[in-house]
């Protein structure tokens, strides 16, 4: 037998290290790693798909990642902030309510204890969306102060109209003592699960996508532009450079994207795809001349008087990502492909980086040594309130044709590099027949 893989991101290059069959990947781009991708230029490495680190709750999985760059790691304790009236507070936030000024921390305590306290009394009925959870959950003072704002920006969504399901295993619910210690300036801790993580010391998040190409290169075919796909006695992928026949078919690539190769999608899956939402990446990546800016690893910006959401100080995660006596930062803004902010030339973008990070008194225009803009089409899957029926109507049909569908922007799941992970090392146990 052999099988098909469509992408040879993260998920895809997995399932390939981890096949007994024969199998070829087919990759879109010129360089594998997808959203795992890094450059480096000028002596700068940046990652180019966002903000990545190597942790996982699952040891297994974390283990695998380490051995991905073997000694070619750094462990680092998470050192984040958030940006609110201009000071640095701790993340999560509500571990960081006692950094607040007076009147706005007690503001977030009494509104979180009375929400707890309505839960612990049955006065909660399920949340119905998002923004209802973030209420219920965290109390009127936290939702309102940062929570909402915040997830306005980053899904470029209103929360009132996402669905809920997704979040629950995703965001800790915080134990009431903990928030109480914090209002008190008792240290704690939120999100533990990330609280060490581990980074590759040279060449950024790509050093764990190079390891598993260089083991299955000959195995992977680059700058392949499919054009059709179809199923005869095998399935039968078309391209610009010729045809490709498979006993079995593994989708790793952005699901609207495969059904559009294929003519015998029916009209209401098609529009359910085509209703999936997501966001898009703008990522600027910026050098400063200055050994250090901060000790910060990264810091969430949720005021609207800039459009970016999050800086990463990424050469506090490793020493060997700079040039010797220079920092850098990747900011990152959230958009919609083909929106206003999409469609500004990277001029504008960068004006607006640098002229804000300027008024956020994070690092001054003139100490800005080299810029560059990288964009990203598929970023963040959005959970709206039509996800899931859009979903299953989709995934029904690609799995009655027998196609199998594995990571982030195929199966149309939030999964980090972990859970990308997991899934794939999933998918090639079924088709090994483990």
């Amino acid at each position: 037998m052999k099988a098909g893989i469509l992408g040879g991101g993260l998920t895809g290059l997995t399932i390939g290290t981890h096949l007994n069959h024969d199998f070829e990947i087919l990759e879109k781009n010129k360089e594998c790693g997808g959203l795992c991708r890094s450059i480096t230029d000028q002596g700068f490495t940046f990652d180019l798909g966002g903000g990545h680190i190597i942790f996982s709750r699952d040891n297994d999985i974390l283990e695998f990642m380490k051995s991905l760059v073997k000694d070619n790691i750094i462990e680092n304790k998470r050192n984040t902030k958030i940006l609110h009236k201009g000071r640095y507070v701790k993340y999560p936030f509500e571990n960081g309510i006692g950094e607040l000024p007076e009147e706005d921390a007690l503001h977030c305590l009494t509104h979180f204890l009375s929400a707890a306290n309505d839960k612990k009394a049955g006065k909660h009925t399920p949340p119905s969306n998002f923004e209802e959870w973030m209420y219920q959950t965290f109390g009127k003072g936290i939702a309102e102060m940062y929570l909402i704002p915040y997830n306005k920006k980053i899904w470029n969504f209103e929360p009132s109209k996402m669905a809920v399901d997704w979040v629950i295993d995703r965001i800790p619910q915080p134990p009431v003592e903990d928030i109480i210690k914090s209002f008190l300036k008792i240290e704690t801790e939120g999100y533990t699960h990330q609280l060490n993580f581990f980074y590759p010391r040279d060449g950024g998040i790509a050093s764990t996508v190079n390891h598993l190409e260089s083991k299955i290169s000959e195995k992977i075919k680059k700058n392949i532009n499919i054009t059709k796909i179809e199923k005869k006695d095998k399935w039968i992928v078309h391209h610009d450079n010729g045809v490709e026949k498979y006993d079995k078919l593994i989708s790793t690539i952005p699901v609207m994207e495969l059904l559009g190769y294929m003519d015998d999608v029916p009209e209401d899956v098609m529009k359910a795809a085509n209703d999936l939402k997501y966001n898009s990446l703008i990522n600027v990546l910026i050098g400063v001349n200055k050994s250090k800016i901060n000790d910060f690893h990264w810091t969430y910006i949720h005021e609207e008087d800039v459009k970016f959401n999050r800086l990463i100080f990424l050469s506090n995660y490793s020493p060997n990502v700079t040039p010797e006596n220079k920092s850098s930062i990747a900011v990152e803004f959230t958009c919609n492909f083909n929106d206003e902010m999409w469609n500004k030339s990277d001029d504008e973008i960068i004006n607006h980086v640098l002229s804000g990070l300027e008024r956020k008194g994070i690092v001054n225009a003139e100490d800005i040594c080299y810029s560059k803009v990288v964009k990203s089409k598929y970023a963040y899957v959005i959970y709206d309130l039509d996800y899931k029926k859009n979903i299953e109507k989709v995934l029904n049909f690609l799995e009655s044709k027998g196609i199998e569908m594995c990571g982030r922007f195929s199966e149309f799941k939030y999964m980090n590099m972990d859970a990308c992970i997991k899934s794939a090392m999933k998918m090639a146990n079924k088709i090994n027949g483990v």
